[in-house]
């Protein structure tokens, strides 16, 4: 007889990350390096304290998030970078791998954490993505908790901001910081979020990858769980997170070598810059980025925690 997964013995676990980009060892204080991998493990032992009790891997997922958005280390909720007008603008998705439900919600001003309203929006409405004005509204009608604009924006976003508008471009370690995760339960379900400030200085309106399912964000029980980080305009042309998916169901590649098609060769071949994090159904874990570094941590059962930084 062949060997069934059951909740007993299914592999379970996540992948968390905190952005990818010009991130050198040179550049980040031994002080500052500490604060990244206690945050980032913060986030991973909550996730995994979830799915090791038996919840879900959507609630692993959406907690995870939560912890690395507020935070102010990272580009998400507290701590987002800033527009061309000086405000932060939020954007976040989160996706179900059991029945490919999906909530999206993009250009939010006051909402605290922002992948909390994605999943209102799948669980709560109709919808799978609402935008500005009207997420708020959908938001304020369900009791969420709204905050000044002022609350996301840090001292350091403030003066990589004067810098930026300055200069009248963005630094590259000033593009990413995007935090994400990936997570499989115990009954071999799959989940995936993103949470976003988006590009410092980005235009009015700008939207990139981090809430558009297929792009930054993609799950399915059949295949795996991918959140995506990077220079979103790239990675919506090439709908990266739903293509990592694709590779697996259709041509049978392993996620490893799905991930790195993706992110190693045709991110690469138009110059673009990220990396992405997925997770399969039987739990393989795929981290592959093209930049110096990204913040990632990986905790699967029956294995050691990870949390790595640089490419090493």
């Amino acid at each position: 007889m062949p060997n069934l997964i059951t909740p007993q013995n299914q592999k379970f676990g996540l992948v968390i990350h905190g952005g990818a980009g010009n991130i050198k060892r040179e550049n980040i204080s031994a002080e500052k390096e500490k604060e990244y991998v206690e945050k980032l493990n913060e986030a991973l032992q909550k996730g995994y304290s979830i799915l090791e009790n038996g919840g879900s891997s959507l609630d692993a997922v959406n907690a995870a998030i939560n912890i690395l958005e507020d935070s102010p280390l990272f580009n998400a909720g507290k701590g987002a970078v800033l527009t061309e007008k000086g405000e932060a603008e939020l954007d976040a998705s989160i996706m179900d791998g059991k029945n490919l439900m999906a909530g999206a919600v993009a250009g939010l001003k006051h909402i605290k954490n922002p992948i909390n309203l994605a999943r209102l929006v799948m669980e709560k409405s109709p919808h799978v993505f609402m935008i500005g004005q009207g997420a708020e509204e959908f938001a304020k009608q369900n009791n969420f908790e709204l905050v000044p604009n002022d609350y996301f924006i840090t001292e350091e976003r403030l003066n990589q901001y004067k810098k930026a508008k300055e200069k009248l471009q963005q630094s590259e370690n000033e593009k990413h910081g995007t935090v994400g995760c990936v997570a499989l339960d115990k009954n071999g379900n799959l989940a995936a979020g993103t949470s976003t400030g988006g590009m410092m200085m980005k235009k009015f309106g700008r939207v990139g990858d981090s809430p558009i399912i297929g792009a930054g964000t993609y799950a399915n029980n059949n295949t795996c769980a991918v959140s995506a980080t990077g220079h979103g305009e790239f990675f919506i042309r090439l709908s990266v997170a739903h293509e990592i998916s694709n590779l697996i169901e259709y041509k049978n590649l392993s996620l490893q070598d799905a991930a790195n098609e993706l992110v190693l060769n045709r991110l690469k071949k138009i110059n673009a810059e990220g990396g992405v994090i997925a997770i399969d159904k039987n739990g393989n874990v795929a981290t592959p980025f093209n930049t110096t570094g990204m913040f990632r941590a990986i905790y699967i059962s029956g294995e050691k925690p990870i949390i790595k930084i640089f490419n090493n």
